[in-house]
Formats: structure tokens, sequence, C-alpha cells
């Protein structure tokens, strides 16, 4: 997949497919654009993903919100999505500053020779906010590319949007995370030195430190798969700061692989969290740690066996 940022004066080369959004989470309703833009190549366009960087909610909010998906979780999963070419436009004061009309002429006509556009109902761009769906559509025909609307994606009587998937992420609900998103909630990283203790105790794990950008469930142990390259292991993860171990106050990610026995530091990683099994907790000694460690790996055995 070609990526392109913090570039505004670039220009493809060849005709696409453009699906337009923020893409927090890409959850199912954004799902539906990255499926229309597929369905273009077979009329020979590359498919592209435009969107901001930052995303308008920070540029114009002030404020770091916490995101779903990392800038190289995006970059992941578009690739493995089938995206052909990813557009990380700069967000700052001159380009939020272009009219609308000029946004669809100079940049999406012109210089990604969009001959095809997916955009939501809730679409905004341009000086003001002023562009929209509707906007394009008219302006379209004229610039020459079609446009498809797509509306809201509703699951179990609700919207699916970035704020709703982030709601359930905060209240550790990772089933109903998976249904909104496609797929289980994932943390992505290099695999990162601990202090060994899992090692000692008998449970050897792996380390992440997620970005302090990165959404967190709350602390706890979840069940979860890791994915290793192209490899997948069941596994059972801990969110949190392992207080009963350190003092430190460093939120990280560590997973028990099942059935795994290999060294991979420095290798990234995808941990997806499936479902809540327990809230994290301060044992009395590492003893009692142990033997609560040795009941949660038995709870993921056990709901392997019987899901």
């Amino acid at each position: 997949m070609e990526i392109i940022t913090g570039n505004t004066q670039f220009n493809l080369e060849k005709n696409t497919a453009v699906a337009i959004g923020k893409f927090d989470g890409i959850h199912i309703g954004h799902r539906r654009l990255l499926e229309e833009i597929l369905l273009r190549r077979e009329c020979g366009l590359a498919t592209c993903v435009f969107t901001f960087d930052p995303s308008p909610t920070v540029f114009f909010g002030g404020q770091d919100e916490k995101e779903l998906t990392t800038r190289e979780e995006k970059r992941s999963l578009f690739e493995k999505l089938g995206v052909d070419i990813l557009v990380e436009y700069p967000l700052n004061r001159e380009s939020a500053a272009v009219p609308p009309e000029i946004f669809a002429e100079e940049i999406l006509a012109k210089r990604m020779k969009a001959r095809f556009l997916a955009a939501g109902i809730d679409l905004c761009f341009g000086a003001g906010g002023a562009g929209n769906a509707a906007l394009l559509q008219k302006l379209g025909p004229g610039l020459g590319f079609e446009v498809k609307t797509i509306d809201k994606v509703c699951l179990d009587g609700r919207e699916v949007s970035s704020t709703l998937v982030r709601a359930r992420v905060e209240q550790g609900d990772m089933e109903a995370v998976s249904r909104l998103l496609g797929m289980p909630y994932r943390i992505a990283g290099k695999v990162v030195h601990g202090k060994q203790l899992g090692r000692t105790m008998g449970f050897p794990t792996v380390n992440l430190l997620p970005p302090k950008s990165k959404l967190l469930p709350p602390k706890g142990v979840y069940f979860s798969q890791v994915h290793v390259g192209e490899r997948t292991y069941r596994a059972i993860s801990n969110v949190g700061y392992k207080p009963t171990v350190t003092d430190e106050r460093v939120m990280g990610v560590e997973s028990f692989l099942y059935d795994f026995e290999e060294s991979i530091y420095g290798e990234y990683i995808e941990v997806s969290l499936n479902a809540f099994h327990r809230p994290e907790q301060r044992f009395e000694s590492v003893e009692a740690l142990r033997m609560q460690i040795r009941e949660d790996i038995a709870a993921g055995r056990n709901r392997e066996k019987t899901g």
C-alpha cells in the first residue's frame, strides 16, 4: 500500500475510487465505504482512502482525544483490507480554510484523480465545515467523479459511530465492540522487555506499551488472541499497571500465549481483546498472584473448549 503523508502537493498517477472520512475505529459503517471503493477495482480504479491528520476532532477540539485506532493500526488494517493508496492529508489553518468547492476541484478531482467517491451521510469538509455529501453530489458530474452517499449503519437499533464504539470500549464490553467493528478490538505494537516475573513463575508473557493516545478498556484481565505475523494464538491478557509487582504507573498489555514458547522481543504483534474476565487487583503476595494466574489460564482453556 502506498502511503502519502505530510504532503499537500502530491499528484496521483492513476484514476481512483476514494473513501473519505475520519475512520476512527474503522467500524462496520466505515467498512461499507471501503466495500464500495473495492468494488470499483473491476472498473480499473485504484482504491484510495482519504483522511485528515490530525483528525478534525483533535484539530478543532484543541485536545488530544484518545484514539480507537492509532496511525500504525489504521495503516496495517487498510493494507489488509486491500486499499491501494492511503492519503493522510495535513490539517492545519491553511488547509482547514480551503472552501469546499476548491477542495473538491483541486484535491479530489485534480490531485486524487477521483472518478468515484464514497462518503458518509454526515461528512463535512472545507472552510467552516460547509462542505457535505450533498455538495459533492452536486459538484461531482462537472468534476468527473460519481458520488455514492452511504447511510448510517444500525446495529441493535442504534446508529453505529465511533462515539458508540468508544463508549463500549470504556465500559469493557468487548463483545459489543467486536460486533460494532466487525472484528475484535486490537492493541498493536512491538514486544518490549518486562520484569521477567511471569517467566520466573512459570507463565512467560509478552508485553506491549501502547501509545498514550490509544484508548484502552478498563484495567483487568481479558480473554484474547495474539497475532504474530500470520499466526494467531489463544491468549489471556492483563491491561493495566500490574499493582502486585510494581508501583510504576505505566499502562501496559501483558499477554500469556497458550502453547507458545518463542522469544519475540522487538517483533510487531497485535492483541485482540475478545471478552472481559475479571478486574485488575492487588494480591497480598506473589504466590497469591501465581495462583490467580493459574486460575485465569485454566478459565481461558475452558473457554476455548466450550467456545
